[in-house]
């Protein structure tokens, strides 16, 4: 019999963990830095709030954001013009998927709703919670439920193709959760193990375990993979709660390597380095081909970190008082911090072309070029 974990005790985990996070220790003091890199603002938006696990989709010259309210909208990313806006009549419970001609959104009542252009096309009960942006793909909707069952539509009429639910944990994960494209195979978190599917059918093609869950008791023992999933040609790296990082070659479906780290978000990565923060807010950065740490830096802790973003000369992250670090990849030496409208960064910073967008928790929308 497949269990399923109640939405009580969802919302449980998602309490337990911002409580932990409450009793941290005091942020370490800034120091002051001569700015290595210059960094100016592109442009500033607004969405209302965004009170959910964001994710912003990212496709050529566009970003496409939404609010808890159910606003999405689509801006040119290199100046902010807006393109379209919807409202899709509900809160929502994560972010938006697009892939530049759909957009696919979740209501907090388990309503998956998609968009072209700004018009609604379709919408489909789940009948689930659901806390990950859905992916928008090859004219799919691809949904991973907060149960860790991942469900298929056709991005045209809404029609259901197939859907897998796995057995799962009392306990589950209310922060975004892995769905990712990888060729002709759809890489999806399933608790600790990232698994390739079939997307046309939804068979499981081969299962990879990231972290050994650990603790006493079923909350310290989460470890669920989180968004968001870092590509690098064949490698796909990924965060296990608390747990691990790991890197693992998609195209084999086999594991690369594997390090017992704790940490609550995601990772980004380049063929050199995989980049993250544990929960103290220690940054690491381990090298990609091998796992070997290549550098440490304890300069941010209790800062709040979120997922980083590497660009070809810096590593960025945003904080919980809406600053945005530039660290040095080699090194991680400060390089340049900018600032936005004083609340917590609430997703990974996201880039297009030379323009990056960070999303803060009172709905701020930040672009900046950093040169």
């Amino acid at each position: 019999m497949i269990r399923r974990a109640p939405l009580a005790a969802i919302v449980l985990v998602a309490a337990l963990v911002a409580g932990c996070a409450s009793e941290k220790p005091k942020a370490t003091p800034l120091d002051p830095i001569a700015p290595k890199m210059t960094g100016r603002s592109a442009w500033s938006g607004r969405v209302e709030g965004a009170q959910f696990p964001l994710a912003v989709a990212v496709s050529p010259g566009v970003f496409t954001v939404a609010g808890t309210d159910g606003t999405v909208l689509a801006l040119q990313a290199d100046n902010g013009r807006e393109l379209w806006r919807a409202n899709v009549g509900a809160k929502l419970s994560a972010g938006v998927g697009s892939d530049g001609r759909f957009a696919a959104v979740v209501t907090r009542d388990g309503v998956l709703v998609t968009l072209e252009a700004g018009r609604e096309l379709w919408r489909a009960p789940l009948s689930l919670r659901v806390n990950t942006a859905p992916l928008v793909a090859g004219e799919r909707v691809f949904v991973l439920g907060g149960d860790r069952s991942v469900h298929a539509f056709d991005a045209l009429d809404g029609t259901r193709l197939w859907s897998v639910r796995r057995p799962g944990d009392p306990l589950t994960l209310a922060q975004g959760g892995v769905v990712a494209p990888f060729k002709d195979t759809l890489l999806a978190g399933q608790g600790p193990r990232l698994a390739g599917f079939d997307p046309l059918t939804g068979e499981v093609r081969w299962e990879v375990t990231i972290g050994a869950p650990r603790g006493t008791n079923e909350v310290e023992r989460l470890a669920d993979l989180v968004a968001p999933v870092a590509r690098v040609g064949d490698i796909a790296c990924v965060r296990s709660f608390q747990a691990a990082v790991g890197c693992v070659n998609a195209e084999r479906g086999t594991l690369s390597w594997t390090k017992t780290v704790g940490g609550t978000d995601g990772v980004s990565a380049d063929d050199q380095f995989v980049f993250g923060a544990d929960a103290s807010d220690r940054i690491t950065a381990w090298k990609t081909p091998s796992g070997e740490v290549a550098w440490q830096s304890e300069k941010l802790l209790y800062r709040g970190l979120g997922a980083p973003l590497v660009t070809p000369r810096a590593v960025v992250f945003g904080d919980s008082e809406g600053l945005v670090h530039f660290l040095s990849r080699e090194q991680g030496e400060p390089l340049l911090r900018l600032t936005t409208d004083g609340s917590p960064i609430s997703a990974a910073p996201v880039v297009s072309g030379g323009t990056l967008l960070v999303v803060t928790r009172k709905g701020g929308l930040f672009a900046f070029r950093a040169e």
